[in-house]
């Protein structure tokens, strides 16, 4: 059923809609992965919420990389040029990474909130952003 109602769709909207099925689905375990890291880094060993966020980022930004680039995006674009998209990459995950230290700092530095609260918007909120920005400027 599925598979007879994508093919009824425009390709190329097909195409996105299934890189954005895979992003989801691959996205959704590494963000709820980033989330409950921060999370348990923050509570748990007692860090301080933004340098545990920093943490987090930069471990699975390395996970992130490989996933969406081998299965979110796989076939769309180039692979040439690995340079140029490891450095686009990075500059769509730093802004993610610059977005959610701006929730931490906003909900729990400034509003005094539970450090959990920041996880809502990095489940949310972030993922959008970050998929339109790599399939339109680091896997395009």
């Amino acid at each position: 059923m599925i598979q007879s109602t994508l093919q009824k769709i425009d390709p190329d909207r097909r195409t996105v809609l299934v890189q954005l099925i895979r992003y989801g689905f691959a996205g959704l375990a590494i963000t709820l992965a980033v989330a409950a890291s921060y999370w348990a880094i923050t509570d748990l060993l007692h860090i301080d919420p933004m340098i545990s966020f920093t943490i987090v980022f930069i471990v699975f930004s390395l996970i992130s990389y490989v996933t969406h680039g081998e299965f979110s995006f796989r076939g769309h674009g180039t692979r040439d040029q690995h340079h140029i998209r490891m450095g686009r990459f990075l500059a769509v995950n730093v802004l993610g990474y610059l977005v959610n230290q701006g929730f931490i700092w906003l909900l729990v530095k400034q509003a005094g909130g539970p450090t959990w609260w920041p996880t809502i918007p990095m489940v949310f909120i972030t993922p959008l952003l970050t998929f339109t920005l790599h399939r339109r400027f680091v896997y395009a």
